[in-house]
């Protein structure tokens, strides 16, 4: 965030001086411009095709420690974590420490189904619960970035709750079933 200067560093020690083209900081996701070539590439993989209980592998330098591989498996999908409501989250028990955001995860076949993003921690350190963005919401998150040169997004003006037994009971339903819906718009239009 408001670098004077990037470098974009590889694996084989090449060096590139970088242009910001954009930035989303609600997803944490930027777009940056080198001149570059013989780079390597990934193919994208598919993260709606991911089940709970996948393997999957996330690449990083936690701790300055670059390239290192860790392995776990999909805990859940479409998390929203406290605050935010625009990321979907792929949750996984890959072990993402500090230095590990920013970097790939993989599925099995080889294709980069997130970024991997944050931990839920209490120490600070990885606590078995990481949170990468999944790869389709990056890419059209770059591509307003490229295009745009900002993200547009949409906003409905409700705020969806579970709906407990408690305000089940006091709506007179006969059962916790459903969401409750509420109208955050000013003036309740």
């Amino acid at each position: 965030a408001k670098a004077d200067e990037i470098t974009v560093s590889t694996t084989d020690k090449r060096e590139y001086k970088a242009k910001l083209v954009g930035a989303d900081t609600r997803t944490d996701v930027a777009v940056l411009k080198i001149d570059g070539h013989s780079l390597p590439t990934v193919s994208l993989g598919n993260p709606s095709l991911l089940k709970p209980g996948e393997w999957v592998v996330a690449i990083g330098s936690p701790f300055g420690f670059d390239n290192s591989v860790t392995a776990g498996i999909v805990s859940a999908k479409g998390r929203q974590l406290p605050g935010d409501a625009y990321v979907p989250f792929i949750q996984t028990d890959v072990a993402v420490n500090p230095g590990n955001s920013g970097g790939p995860l993989f599925n099995l076949d080889g294709q980069v189904v997130g970024i991997n993003s944050q931990i839920y921690s209490r120490s600070g350190g990885f606590m078995g619960i990481s949170f990468a963005i999944p790869i389709d919401i990056a890419v059209g998150v770059a591509e307003q970035l490229k295009t745009k040169g900002k993200v547009s997004r949409g906003q409905l003006g409700v705020h969806i709750q579970e709906l407990s037994q408690e305000l089940a009971r006091s709506f007179g339903r006969p059962n916790a079933e459903g969401a409750l819906i509420v109208n955050i718009e000013p003036n309740g239009a």
